[in-house]
Order: C-alpha cells, then structure tokens, then sequence
C-alpha cells in the first residue's frame, strides 16, 4: 500500500472508531452525564449507594476500610471507619445496616446512624459468607431486606454462560445464605461469534423495571436483565466517559449513577444520568 493509500486507511479507521454507537437502556442517555469529580481519597472508588431517603450518596474505596458520605456536588465528605485496610468493592444499606462487600466474599456490616458519631461503630463480620470465589457486586432489596451477591469469578462458572449468585438473608440479626441463582448469558452469547466471558463489578435494580442492571468493568458493558437474570440488553460504555466504571445505583426519583475508578483520568468520578420525563 502506497502512503496515501495508507493515510486514507488511517483515516477510515478513526472515522469508523469515532462512529461506534454507544446506546442506552430506556429512559436514560449515557452518553450525556452529569459529572462529578471526587476528592483525591476515592480516587479508587469501588462501590455506591443511596439509602432510599435521601440524596446522601454513600461510597467505598478498595483499599481502605472507610464508608464516605455525601451529596453529589458538595465538597463535604464524611467518613466512617469500619475496619483495616482491605479489597472492598461495594456496599449497600439493609437492615438498617450499611453491608460492605470484600473481594473474597466476606460481609461486614454497622449501624447507618452510626455513621454521624464520632466513635468507634459497632461492626459485624461474616467472613467468606458465600461460596469461594472473587466478588464485587451487591445490592439490598429495600423491601425484604435480602442481599443479592454476584460473582465475579467463580470455579463454577468457567467455560458456562453464567454467573453464580446467592441471596442472603437476615435471621436474628446475623446473615445467612439463603438461595443460590444464576445471571444467565445466553441472550447475549448468541449474538457473539466467540464466547466473552462476564465479570460483574457492581449490580442495581431499577426502582421503576423491576430490571436488573449488572455493571462490568473488564468488558466496558452496562446489561441490563429481567426480573428472571435472563440479559435483554448490553449497551458498551463509551472508554472516555468509563475509563473504569466500578459502582451503580439509583436514587430514589430514579436517576442512574454509575462511578468510575481514576485510572488514567484526572480524578474519581460519580456519573448522574437523569431519568428522562
């Protein structure tokens, strides 16, 4: 190929790169945030959550023990230490608990009106509370209570076109297992010519569907199942707006949040993408 041949080559790939449609699941554009910078200590940012009454925003970091608090555009953060430094991945509030998640599948969990003290909380570990394997995604059902426990990798899923979950419970004030079940990917491995394997890094329900919608970072992808964990739909993240989406959640008007660990970028970052009207 001669130079200009490869020039205008070069130019074709850009232009088919910067063409890539980037969609969104119904009622919300991804491509249109509104952005919020976090401070330099959650640069690692890695799970979020509101407690469905407020607009207090409540965040995680992997590498410290330490739940922060605060409303999306306030520079006021505050901060609660639960425990040593640790892979925490994401949080949710059951129970009137804050639970957080460990990479090894470890829970740990305190009172949320604990959170304004300032002292020690009184905070209960359940240590490998599932099965062996990696985990990062969580989330409470705000009317049971139970707690939803997606697998990022498990021995089990290898070489299948699921994910392992389990659901816990509580039952005198400790958490127990109380039912495994399975995201399934079939739906969308039939639209793929090679099998990709799923890495869930955070999990939500919309308020409003009923749907689930499974964050995952490895794949760059935002899915979105049924109330069955059958996958509808898989929209790619755009890499400029998700160098490393890591956390999702809905407030309680059903705006989607989804947050994003610094890696190459300036600062953590909160995403809000408003529920359109």
């Amino acid at each position: 190929m001669n130079k200009l041949g490869m020039i205008l080559f070069s130019i074709a790939a850009v232009s088919c790169i910067s063409q890539k449609e980037y969609t969104s699941p119904a009622g919300y554009d991804l491509n249109k945030p509104e952005t919020f910078d976090m401070p330099a200590i959650l640069d690692e940012i890695s799970g979020i959550t509101f407690d469905g009454s407020s607009d207090t925003l409540y965040a995680i970091q992997d590498e410290s023990g330490t739940v922060f608090h605060f409303k999306p555009g306030n520079a006021e953060l505050s901060a609660t230490k639960f425990g040593k430094k640790g892979d925490y991945e994401d949080l949710s509030i059951s129970n009137g608990n804050i639970v957080v998640l460990r990479s090894d599948g470890s829970l740990f969990a305190f009172p949320l009106s604990e959170t304004n003290l300032n002292e020690a909380v009184t905070v209960k570990e359940w240590k490998k509370a599932v099965p062996a394997g990696e985990y990062e995604a969580l989330y409470a059902d705000p009317v049971s209570n139970d707690l939803y426990v997606l697998c990022k990798q498990c021995e089990a899923d290898k070489k299948t076109n699921q994910v392992s979950g389990y659901i816990l419970q509580w039952s005198g004030g400790e958490l127990v297992l109380k039912s495994p079940f399975a995201l399934d990917g079939t739906t969308i491995e039939k639209k793929k010519s090679k099998k990709s394997t799923l890495k869930p890094s955070a999990l939500a329900r919309n308020p409003r569907t009923g749907e689930w919608y499974i964050l995952s970072s490895v794949n760059k992808s935002l899915l979105v199942a049924d109330k069955d964990w059958k996958i509808k739909e898989a929209h790619a993240l755009r890499p400029s707006l998700f160098p490393q989406p890591e956390g999702i959640t809905f407030d309680k008007a059903g705006n989607l949040f989804i947050s994003n660990e610094k890696d190459q970028e300036a600062y953590g970052t909160v995403l809000k993408f408003a529920l359109k009207q």
